[in-house]
């Protein structure tokens, strides 16, 4: 009989990836030993998607009343049918919000709730019109829908994105258009070449003062980038041609910010939203205890998912209701709520980039309504 006394997890514990679902492993029976309820039980995908499907027929018939992993987007599509035929609810680990839906949730953390963190935090400082230059990949194609998305839920105007090749010139072209650069230096320009025209020394003085005037600011106040190394190097060298002042306006950029190896030091004072790195202290110094060794990021995603197991088997029940409480669950990457369409809400912080690391600049909400939750 299916209930709250045995869990699956299903992880590539064989196969190229077989050295992150084990160390995913580990961390999820850190907060389920064996011996304690639910029931973990681990069954190994491969990291293929048939077997992930493999795994999942095996997790139903042994009665596993909740489902944990897979760890992929493509394991995860192989899973979902099985799992909704099963009634099963799913806590995947992938970040690939296409896979989400009523009982599938996935957990990895993504553009789109770094993205509504940040636009919360800029206009809760006055910087609410917003724009994106964003590159032409799949990553800045979901950082430009993640932005549209939290400007119309903030009730602020649509942002203006623009993309750009990995070229210089395309970059440069994409900067030129999205500060509407010509609108706002041409009228000037127009006036300096009308004094000077005059051909008199009234008129070269004019010029001269017209020439010392500062253009308009661009229209936005707030930038959302999502590139790193020479691309964003690029972006740096060509934002202040073009009379993008980034004393005032707020440049954002994605949680990759956070290495120092993203290049994203040449942006002094930008922002980026992730999970506070004090969040997660208890559960490195208890992995490292263990294991001898600091676990990698995502054993943090299978530790959460193993104690949000743990804490519903005391109600008794795995149902969807239970998984999308109002309070949601702390996790240590964080407060993270569920809710029934397969959304994964987080409450993160907001760093600014400083020399040589960064600072805290707006803490992580701990409970549901908290900015950008």
């Amino acid at each position: 009989m299916r209930g709250a006394d045995r869990v699956a997890i299903l992880l590539p514990l064989s196969g190229p990836r077989a050295d992150i679902g084990q160390a995913m492993l580990q961390a999820a029976r850190l907060a389920l030993p064996d011996g304690d309820l639910p029931r973990l039980e681990a069954l190994d995908t491969g990291g293929t998607p048939d077997g992930a499907a493999n795994a999942a027929r095996v997790a139903l018939a042994n009665g596993a009343g909740l489902i944990l992993g897979p760890l992929t987007s493509a394991e995860t599509a192989a899973v979902a049918p099985i799992a909704r035929e099963g009634s099963v609810a799913v806590l995947a680990f992938t970040n690939d919000t296409s896979q989400a839906q009523p009982g599938v949730w996935a957990l990895g953390i993504t553009p789109g709730q770094q993205v509504r963190r940040l636009v919360a935090a800029a206009q809760a400082q006055g910087h609410g019109q917003i724009a994106a230059l964003l590159p032409a990949s799949d990553f800045g194609r979901l950082m430009g829908e993640a932005v549209s998305q939290a400007a119309r839920a903030n009730g602020l105007s649509q942002p203006n994105v623009r993309t750009y090749e990995p070229s210089m010139a395309s970059i440069t072209a994409a900067v030129r258009e999205l500060a509407e650069y010509g609108n706002r230096r041409g009228p000037i320009d127009a006036q300096i070449r009308a004094e000077r025209a005059k051909a008199t020394p009234e008129g070269r003085r004019a010029a001269a003062e017209l020439a010392k005037q500062p253009i308009p600011p661009p229209p936005f106040n707030a930038l959302l980038l999502a590139d790193t190394g020479e691309p964003l190097a690029e972006i740096a060298a060509v934002l202040p041609y073009y009379d993008i002042d980034r004393g005032s306006v707020r440049i954002m950029g994605p949680a990759q910010w956070a290495s120092p190896a993203s290049g994203s030091g040449g942006f002094g004072g930008a922002w980026y939203a992730a999970p506070d790195p004090a969040s997660r202290a208890s559960l490195v110094a208890l992995y490292t205890d263990r294991y001898s060794q600091p676990p990698p990021g995502l054993a943090d995603l299978a530790y959460d998912a193993a104690s949000i197991a743990r804490a519903l088997a005391g109600t008794g029940r795995f149902s969807v209701a239970a998984l999308t409480q109002s309070s949601g669950f702390m996790g240590v990457d964080g407060w993270l709520g569920l809710l029934p369409d397969g959304e994964v809400r987080r409450g993160l912080a907001v760093f600014n980039v400083d020399r040589g690391g960064a600072s805290m600049v707006d803490p992580a909400p701990v409970a549901a309504g908290g900015p950008g939750t």
